[in-house]
C-alpha cells in the first residue's frame, strides 16, 4: 500500500469523516501529549502500511487532535494511539502501546480482537484491537420513510434479541441471527398483532466480556450489554461486516419494520461500557479520557466507582460525555429513523459528577429538550446496581417507565398471594400512585411481567427457584428473588394436569397484561412458551437455550392464538387505552362513569380483605358507539359465582375465558353468544372478559 499524503485537518465533526479534499480523522483527549493515527489496509491486516504521528502544536485545537489525509479509499481500517501522564492514583491510563477504537466510529470489526490481551501485556502479545473502518456516507434510499409516531396508549411492545430471533436453525431464514433475519419475520410480527420491537443492544458490543468461568465453557456475552462503540450497529448481526454494511444493513430492516407498521425502540447502555473495572481490557475511552469518562473513587482514582454492577460506571454528567451521549441519540434518530430508546439501568443517568442522585440531571433533561428527539420515545429503567430505585420518580415528563412494581405485583397475584387486591386495581388501571401525582400519565407506566432479564413467562409457572448452572458460577448469578411457582413439578414434566394448569397461568399473565391500562411489553417467546430451563440469567448463552425456537409456534399453536387474540381484543376496545387516568366518576362527554369496581357481589371490592383473591370492574364506553367491558380476576383456589352489572341496553357477551381450551378461550364477536343471566360461574385461577354488544 501506499502512503498518503496528510494535512491539518480540523476538529469538527469527530470521528473519520470523508470529503471532497480528504478523510478528516477527529478525536478527544484533553490530557494527551502525543497522539498516532495507524492505517490499516483491511480490517483483518495484521500490520498497518502507514502511521501519521500528528503535531501537538498543528494537529491539536483545544482537546481535539486532528488530521486530513488525502485520496484515502474506501474501507480502510485505523486506530489510534495515545500517550500521555500514566498515573493511574490520579486517573489516568494513557499508554502508548495500546491500540484504541475511535468512541465515533460509525463501523467497527471485531474479528482480531483477543479480550483476554489486557491493557499490560497487550503490546507484548502482538494482538490487535479492535478497529474502526472509514465508511463514506452514501446516499441511502429511504422511499419516503420516517420515524412512526404512534399514539403511546395504542403501542404493544415486544422485546427480542436481534440474534437470537433467527438463530435457531429452524428459522429457516437465509441470513440467521442478523438484522436481515428480522426482516423475513415481518409476517409473524404482523400477525401477531405487536406495534413496535424493542431491540436488546445493537450498538456495538464485546462478545467477550463475561467472566473467566464463561470464557472457559465457551460461552459469551449474548444480550449485548458491553456497548464499546455507540455510534455502529453490532458487526455481529450484519451479512458481511467487514464489507462496512452496518449502516445499510440496519437501515433495510428499519425500512421494513415501518413499512409494515412496527416502530423500532432501542436498548442502549450508556451507564456502563465493555471495558469494565480495573481489570478490564483498554478499548477506547479508558485510554483518551479514562478521568472524565468514568466515575472514579475519590479516595484512590485508579479505582472505578461501580454503580452499574458491572465494573465501571459512565460519567454521564460530565459536560463532553452528556453531549456524546446526546449527540449519539440524535445520530440512530436522524441517520436510521429510529423510534425510541430504552435506557439500560437509567438511574445512572441522573446521577451527577460527584454519583450523587440529580433530580435536575443536565443529561437527562437535555435528553428530553432535544428537537431532535422531541418524538421519539424515551423509556427508563428507572434503578441502578447503586441502590438508587426512581420507579416512578425518575426526572423529566416524557420518560416513561419499566414499571417493575407492575412486574412483581402481577407475579404475586398470579401465583395467588392474598390481600393484593387494593394494589392490584391501582395496577391495572395505570399505576396512579407512581405517575399521577407528578402530572404524567398511564403511558408513563411501560407494564410487563417477564422481559429478558429473568424467568419466561413459562418458566415463571414452571420452576421455584433458578437454575443457572450452565452460566459457569455455581447458580450464584441472576435474581433469586422471581415471585415464580411450579405447581408441582420442578421443570418439564409429563404430568397433564401441571401443564394444563401451568398454561392457565400463562395465559392470566397474558390477560392481565393486555387488559392493563398503560404500554404492554411482552418478551419475545412468551406467546409460544419458550423455555430457558429455569435459567433466569441467560446473558451469556448465545444456544438454543436462549434462541427463539420456531417449531414452538406449531407445538404451542394454543398459546400463540391466545395471545394474538387479547392483542385484537385490546385494540378493538379504547377504554383499555386511555390518555388519562380513570376517575371512577361520570366524565362530561360520557355515558355514565369510566370505571366501577366489583368483588364477586356488585358494587363492593375486597379493598379491606386481606385474604381475598377476587375482583371485578367494568370499563365503560367512552363514546355511545363503543363497547364496555366487565373483566371477572378469580385468583383464588375455589369456583366462585360472580354478579354481572345490568346494561341500559344490550347485553353481555363472553370474550374470553382463561380457564377454556383453544377455540373456546378467546372468542371472536361474530361467534360470540349473548349472556342474559345475571350470575356467572368464575373457576378458581381464570380470568373471564364480557363486551357489552
Amino acid at each position: 500500500m501506499k502512503s498518503y499524503p496528510v494535512t491539518t485537518g480540523h476538529r469538527y465533526p469527530t470521528g473519520a469523516t470523508v470529503g471532497p479534499d480528504g478523510t478528516n480523522f477527529c478525536i478527544f483527549s484533553r490530557h494527551a501529549t502525543a497522539m498516532q493515527l495507524l492505517l490499516y489496509e483491511k480490517p483483518d491486516s495484521n500490520t498497518p502500511f502507514q502511521v501519521i504521528d500528528l503535531d501537538s502544536v498543528q494537529n491539536r485545537n483545544f482537546f481535539f487532535w486532528h488530521v486530513s489525509v488525502q485520496g484515502l479509499r474506501e474501507n480502510i481500517s485505523y486506530t489510534w494511539k495515545v500517550d500521555g501522564p500514566d498515573n493511574i492514583e490520579q486517573g489516568h491510563r494513557f499508554d502508548s502501546t495500546v491500540e484504541l477504537l475511535d468512541p465515533w466510529a460509525t463501523a467497527i470489526t471485531d474479528v482480531l480482537w483477543q479480550r483476554k490481551y489486557n491493557r499490560d501485556n497487550n503490546a507484548a502479545s502482538g494482538t490487535p484491537s479492535m478497529r474502526a473502518m472509514v465508511v463514506p456516507e452514501k446516499t441511502y434510499d429511504w422511499q419516503g420513510d420516517k420515524p412512526l409516531r404512534h399514539a403511546r396508549e395504542k403501542e404493544i411492545i415486544y422485546e427480542l434479541h436481534v440474534g437470537g430471533f433467527t438463530r435457531h436453525p429452524s428459522a429457516d431464514v437465509a441470513h440467521p441471527g442478523t438484522f436481515s433475519g428480522i426482516i423475513e419475520k415481518i409476517p409473524y410480527l404482523r400477525e401477531l398483532g405487536i406495534t413496535a420491537v424493542e431491540l436488546l443492544p445493537v450498538m456495538a458490543f464485546d462478545e467477550q466480556d463475561l467472566p473467566d468461568s464463561g470464557r472457559d465453557l465457551g460461552l459469551k456475552n449474548y444480550w449485548g450489554y458491553a456497548t464499546h462503540s455507540f455510534y455502529s450497529p453490532h458487526p455481529g448481526y450484519c451479512i458481511d461486516p467487514l464489507s462496512g454494511s452496518h449502516g445499510d444493513d440496519f437501515r433495510d430492516m428499519v425500512k421494513a419494520l415501518h413499512q409494515a407498521g412496527i416502530s423500532v425502540i432501542l436498548d442502549v447502555a450508556f451507564n456502563h461500557t465493555a471495558e469494565g473495572g480495573t481489570d478490564g481490557p483498554t478499548i477506547n475511552f479508558k485510554g483518551l479520557m479514562n478521568r472524565g469518562f468514568y466515575h472514579l473513587e475519590d479516595h484512590d482514582a485508579s479505582l472505578y466507582k461501580n454503580y452499574s454492577g458491572c465494573g465501571n460506571t459512565v460519567n454521564c454528567n460530565h459536560p463532553l460525555v452528556g453531549r456524546f451521549i446526546i449527540r449519539a441519540l440524535e445520530y440512530w434518530v436522524k441517520e436510521f429513523h429510529v423510534d425510541g430508546f430504552r435506557f439500560d439501568l437509567a438511574s445512572i443517568l441522573a446521577r451527577g459528577e460527584d454519583g450523587a442522585p440529580m433530580y435536575h440531571a443536565p443529561v437527562v433533561w437535555n435528553i428530553e429538550f432535544s428537537e431532535v428527539l422531541s418524538h421519539t420515545r424515551l423509556i427508563a429503567e428507572a434503578w441502578d446496581a447503586g441502590g438508587l430505585y426512581q420507579v416512578g420518580g425518575f426526572p423529566g415528563f416524557r420518560w416513561a417507565e419499566w414499571n417493575g412494581r407492575y412486574r412483581d405485583l402481577v407475579r404475586q397475584v398470579i401465583k395467588g398471594d392474598p390481600g393484593l387486591v387494593p394494589e392490584l386495581a391501582t395496577r391495572l388501571t395505570g399505576s396512579s400512585d407512581l405517575y399521577q401525582h407528578s402530572g404524567r400519565l398511564p403511558t408513563n407506566s411501560v407494564n410487563f411481567i417477564t422481559c429478558h432479564d429473568g424467568f419466561t413467562l413459562y418458566d415463571l409457572v414452571s420452576y421455584n427457584e433458578k437454575h443457572n448452572e450452565a452460566n459457569g458460577e455455581d447458580n450464584r448469578d441472576g435474581d433469586n428473588q422471581n415471585h415464580s411457582r411450579n405447581y408441582g413439578a420442578e421443570g418439564v414434566t409429563d404430568d397433564l394436569s401441571i401443564n394444563g394448569h401451568r398454561l392457565q397461568q400463562v395465559k392470566n399473565c397474558m390477560a392481565i397484561l393486555l387488559l392493563s391500562q398503560g404500554v404492554p411489553m411482552i418478551l419475545a417467546g412468551d406467546e409460544v412458551l419458550r423455555t430457558q430451563h429455569g435459567n433466569n440469567n441467560c446473558y451469556c448463552q448465545d444456544n438454543p437455550l436462549s434462541w427463539f425456537d420456531w417449531d414452538l409456534l406449531e407445538e404451542n399453536q394454543e398459546m400463540f392464538c391466545f395471545t394474538k387474540g387479547m392483542i385484537k381484543l385490546r385494540k378493538r376496545h379504547p377504554c383499555l387505552t386511555q390518555k388519562q387516568f380513570l376517575k371512577g366518576e361520570k366524565l362530561e362527554d360520557a355515558p355514565m362513569a369510566d370505571i366501577s369496581w366489583h368483588g364477586a357481589v356488585l358494587g363492593k371490592p375486597d379493598w379491606g380483605n386481606s385474604e381475598s383473591r377476587v375482583l371485578a370492574f367494568t370499563l365503560h364506553r367512552i363514546k355511545p358507539e363503543d363497547e364496555d367491558l366487565h373483566i371477572m380476576i378469580n385468583m383464588s383456589q375455589e369456583d366462585i359465582s360472580m354478579e354481572l352489572p345490568k346494561l341500559a341496553k344490550g347485553s353481555w357477551h363472553l370474550a374470553v375465558n382463561t380457564g377454556r381450551s383453544i377455540t373456546q378461550d378467546i372468542i371472536e364477536p361474530e361467534q360470540q353468544q349473548s349472556i342474559a343471566a345475571q350470575t356467572m360461574p368464575a373457576a378458581a385461577h381464570t380470568i373471564i372478559v364480557y363486551e357489552s354488544r
